[in-house]
Formats: structure tokens, sequence, C-alpha cells
């Protein structure tokens, strides 16, 4: 016996979105992937009829993107939390924010990150993310342990961090190391490459010359009190 749809409410367009959005966040989790999920079955959790989830999402993709979008804002409060006091160190907190977010939000991440949004211009995730990684590295600037443009010095940044997370995240059978290893060793590459980038000639010594320099700085950084690690 086939139940009688319930027709879709009227006059609760804000609650009905949010029960619209909570159900798909539902079905997400248990499914753990995007493609799994139908308008459907998001309209059968929440109680309402198919037609009534066109009310206030154009089709899938935009459904999809505005569940996803509600995790998104933990990635901003962990910016703000990692952020102050030495911003070289903080720089390094929040890069490993970012990454340790992705991976702790595979499908979420994938879906707002790792392919083309379903709406045109930059989507509003990339857009926050790339805001916070230019305030980190701003911070960097003010005291001069990072040089250049804001904008440029964070897209390198951000593209570091993105690759390590999305690799992961897309090839979750790669035998990978430990995943806080990986995660140190990432940010560590990127932070001081980040900082050394711009102070670098276009022309290097030989490979033995510029191994012996190395070895002198990282002697002399080591020698240091109160160094910071990104």
């Amino acid at each position: 016996m086939t139940m009688r749809r319930v027709r879709a409410r009227r006059g609760e367009g804000a609650q009905l979105r949010e029960e619209l959005l909570s159900a798909a966040e539902e079905l997400l989790a248990e499914a753990g992937t995007e493609e799994a999920l139908t308008l459907r079955a998001v309209a059968a959790r929440a109680g309402v009829s198919t037609p009534a989830v066109y009310l206030h999402f154009a089709d899938k993709e935009a459904l999809v993107e505005a569940v996803c979008m509600r995790v998104w804002g933990e990635l901003g409060r962990l910016f703000r939390d990692n952020l102050g006091g030495d911003p070289w160190p903080a720089m390094g907190r929040c890069a490993r924010a970012y990454i340790r977010f992705a991976l702790d939000h595979p499908v979420q991440y994938r879906v707002l990150m790792m392919r083309p949004s379903a709406s045109p211009g930059v989507p509003p995730a990339a857009a926050e993310a790339f805001g916070h990684m230019v305030d980190a590295v701003s911070a960097c600037m003010e005291t001069g342990v990072v040089e250049g443009d804001p904008a440029e010095v964070a897209l390198g940044l951000w593209s570091a961090l993105h690759g390590c997370a999305s690799l992961m995240i897309a090839q979750p059978s790669f035998p990978w190391p430990d995943r806080e290893a990986l995660i140190d060793r990432v940010v560590r590459v990127a932070g001081f490459g980040t900082a050394l980038y711009s102070r670098l000639p276009r022309d290097l010594p030989p490979s033995e010359e510029l191994a012996a320099r190395f070895d002198a700085l990282g002697a002399e950084l080591a020698a240091g009190e109160g160094q910071s690690s990104p």
C-alpha cells in the first residue's frame, strides 16, 4: 500500500528550509557520499512532498552545497581560535587546523572545494577559506617574517594545504604515513617555503654549496633561544 504523500507546509519558509537542511545533513552523514543524496529522500526524511524542496533549492546541487556550508563556519572559528600571539606559529596552527578540518569533514570538503560550484562566480566557501589565509599571512607580514603581496603569498600557502587535504581525501587507500606527522611536514615545508621565497635570489649556487648553507642556517636557528615553529 502506497502511503499518501504529506503536503508541503505553508508559511514556514525559514523553518522548513532548516528542516530540509537538517534532513539532508543526516542523510549525508549516513551515506558518506553526496552521490547517494536525493531530493526525494530528503523530502521523505523531512516529512514533506518532493516539490516542497524546490521552493527552497533550485536543484540537488544547490541543496548539497547549502548543507555542506553549514559546517563551514567551524573553519572560521578554528582560525579565530588559533590566531593571536606570535603570528609565525599562529600561521602554522591555522594551517594545521585547515587540513584537519578538511579531513574531519571529507564529504563537505569534497563538495565545496574539490568540484565545480553549482553557482557562478567564486564560491562562498572558497572565498571564506582564502580570506582566512590572507588574515594569517598578513599578521606575519606585520612582523616582517613573511614578505610580499598578502593575496599572492596566501594563495601559495593555501594551494599547498589544499593539495595535502584533497589528496588524502581522494586517495584514502594510499599507504599514507601517520596523519599528524604528514600534516606537520606539509605545514613546515609550506611555511618555511613561504617565508624564504621572496628572499631567495633568482640564481642559486650549486647543490653542494646550497646544502652547506642550509645546514648552517639550520644550525643557527637550532642554537637560538625561544624559536617558534610554523
